[in-house]
C-alpha cells in the first residue's frame, strides 16, 4: 500500500492557511488568509516599537523591535498587524519591503531590517566642482522622494 498523499496546511512564503476538501469551518481559514494578505498588500508600517502603542486601530501595522515586551513578546523583527482588536504576527522573508510612515522611507528585510541612513551633502574641499555637487544633490533628492533615503 502506498503512503497517503500529504497536503500542505500553509503556503510556503507567508504561511497563508490552505483549504482541504471537506474541511469544516472553511470561513476561519479563508478569513485568516485574507487578513494576512491585507496586512502585506502595499504594506506600510506606522513605525518600530518594542511594545504595542496605547491606541491602535484595526489595520495598523507595526515593526516589532528587537526587545519586544507585553503582547509582542517572542516576536522580534515581525510585523504586528492589528486585526479584530487582536494582533496577527507575520514573519518577514528576505526581500520584503515596507514603507515606514514614521521615517518616510522604505525598509528592506534581508536577514535583518535595513534602512538607509542620512548622509551629509559634500561641502568644502580644495576644488569645488559645481556640476558634480549639483548632480549629487539631485541624486539625494531623488532617493529621498522615493523613500530610499530619509528626508533631511
Amino acid at each position: 500500500m502506498t503512503d497517503p498523499f500529504a497536503f500542505e496546511t500553509v503556503t510556503a512564503k507567508f504561511a497563508l492557511p490552505l483549504l482541504h476538501t471537506g474541511q469544516a469551518g472553511k470561513e476561519a481559514f479563508v478569513n485568516e488568509a485574507f487578513s494576512r494578505t491585507d496586512a502585506l498588500l502595499h504594506c506600510a508600517i506606522e513605525g518600530e516599537r518594542d511594545e504595542p502603542a496605547e491606541e491602535t486601530a484595526d489595520g495598523d501595522v507595526w515593526l516589532v523591535g528587537e526587545n519586544p515586551t507585553g503582547e509582542w513578546t517572542g516576536h522580534p523583527a515581525s510585523l504586528a498587524c492589528r486585526q479584530n482588536s487582536g494582533w496577527l504576527f507575520l514573519e518577514p522573508r528576505d526581500g520584503l519591503r515596507v514603507f515606514d510612515k514614521a521615517s518616510s522611507q522604505e525598509r528592506l528585510f534581508f536577514g535583518i531590517w535595513r534602512k538607509a541612513s542620512q548622509f551629509v551633502e559634500p561641502l568644502g574641499g580644495t576644488t569645488v566642482d559645481v556640476q558634480a555637487r549639483a548632480a549629487i544633490t539631485e541624486l539625494m533628492v531623488a532617493l529621498q522622494a522615493v523613500g530610499i533615503l530619509p528626508s533631511a
